[in-house]
């Protein structure tokens, strides 16, 4: 018996073994495109993160610098952001960049090995679905947009994943959340999450370890953590145009409609109460039903719906939807659904918008155009309905 494990343990180490090869060899043709760009267009938001670690060691302002032209990209995180980022600053920049691309693979494959669970567990041939899995996720354009940038949603949405559907962590759950809140705010949606879900002891220690990592730098940095707070925070511009295709948020969309500011501010507020009312439900309905990686789909999409900013590389929670939508695997309705998803979103969806409004095709080209250009924004409504509405349903009808 024992020697049948250790058999079935090997051919397992060796299937492991090709996957990662197999990964690698996939991602190559896409980080090489990308780390071979010329420097000023290589990684240029690890270049944010880096420089502002390089500010706090030379002691410079963190918050009035930017990086070289032609990016001109300023730091836009929380102060406890930059402490962190020390470590790239020390650093070289070639370093960097292979570290940070590396950490990114491995944070999708936590990612995938947490969302896709039900479907994993107990296949033989668990390893190769897995590599399969991982090569998807790889090419979806959100995916794709993280190895671009050097940006660090995945490692966000991996650190929230894992607080809310590990079995049994080894940290206190919570302190994921929390720590993901500190860096980057947007996860703070999980605070609600925990609220409405009645997660009492996993929000108390999620909103302590956000408030520490919050408080902290006042102590080291009170410079910057006030510069950050009373003055970087309220100016959105410093994220980006905010009227940019990348910008799928609700704002986003409706912002490129170009109506009065005021009409425009009055539709956000009531569209996002609306959306985070129906998401937030959608979450907790999950939860009672021991759906956690549903729940935490629904509250991904809520971080880039209800954002003021959220660009295409934010919906990298879209990783964690196919998931939600594959379930065990077993039905070939969801399987199909969760296949043209994954399509959608590997394809260029708002710059097919963008082309379509140049094209100058009248009475079509200005509305389709505008519509199209907002495709991910618009898909990403239509997630929230599909696993708040639809997949009950289906599991139900899916029943023999």
């Amino acid at each position: 018996m024992t020697s049948g494990k250790v058999r079935v343990g090997r051919r397992q180490w060796w299937a492991w073994a090709v996957v990662a090869l197999v990964v690698v060899a996939a991602a190559a043709p896409l980080v090489h495109s990308w780390l071979t760009n010329p420097d000023d267009q290589r990684l240029v938001d690890l270049d944010v993160y880096r420089t502002g670690g390089q500010m706090l060691l030379e002691g410079r302002p963190l918050y009035d610098y930017v990086t070289p032209a032609p990016q001109l990209l300023p730091f836009t995180y929380p102060p406890v952001a930059a402490m962190i980022a020390v470590v790239l600053a020390k650093m070289s920049w070639e370093t960097a960049q292979w570290v940070w691309t590396a950490g990114i693979f491995v944070a999708l494959a936590v990612t995938v090995g947490f969302a896709f669970r039900e479907v994993l567990r107990g296949r033989r041939y668990a390893p190769w679905l897995f590599a399969l899995l991982m090569v998807m996720g790889t090419y979806l354009m959100p995916i794709r947009d993280q190895v671009r940038f050097g940006q660090v949603d995945i490692l966000l949405v991996a650190l929230c994943l894992a607080d809310c559907v590990a079995k049994r962590p080894w940290w206190p759950r919570g302190f994921l959340i929390g720590l993901a809140t500190a860096v980057k705010l947007t996860p703070g949606v999980f605070l609600i999450y925990l609220l409405v879900t009645r997660q009492w002891r996993t929000f108390f220690m999620a909103s302590f370890t956000a408030a520490v990592l919050t408080l902290l730098p006042f102590a080291v940095i009170p410079r910057d953590a006030a510069g950050f707070w009373f003055s970087a925070l309220l100016d959105p511009e410093r994220l980006g145009a905010n009227a940019a295709t990348t910008n799928q948020s609700i704002r986003g969309m409706l912002i490129r409609l170009y109506w009065p500011e005021l009409l425009t501010s009055a539709l956000w507020l009531v569209l996002v109460a609306v959306v985070a009312w129906y998401g937030f439900r959608g979450a907790r309905d999950a939860y009672d039903r021991g759906d956690p990686i549903t729940a935490v789909a629904l509250v991904g999409l809520m971080a880039v719906l209800i954002s003021p900013v959220a660009w295409i590389h934010h919906l990298a929670w879209v990783v964690v939807v196919l998931a939600a939508v594959v379930g065990d695997g077993r039905d070939p309705v969801r399987l199909r659904v969760a296949a043209g998803v994954w399509l959608y979103y590997v394809v260029p969806v708002p710059w097919w918008g963008v082309s379509l409004k140049a094209a100058d095709i009248p009475g079509v080209s200005l509305v389709l155009g505008k519509i199209v250009q907002n495709g991910y924004g618009l898909g990403a409504i239509v997630l929230v309905w599909l696993l708040v509405s639809w997949l009950p349903k289906r599991r139900r009808t899916a029943l023999p």
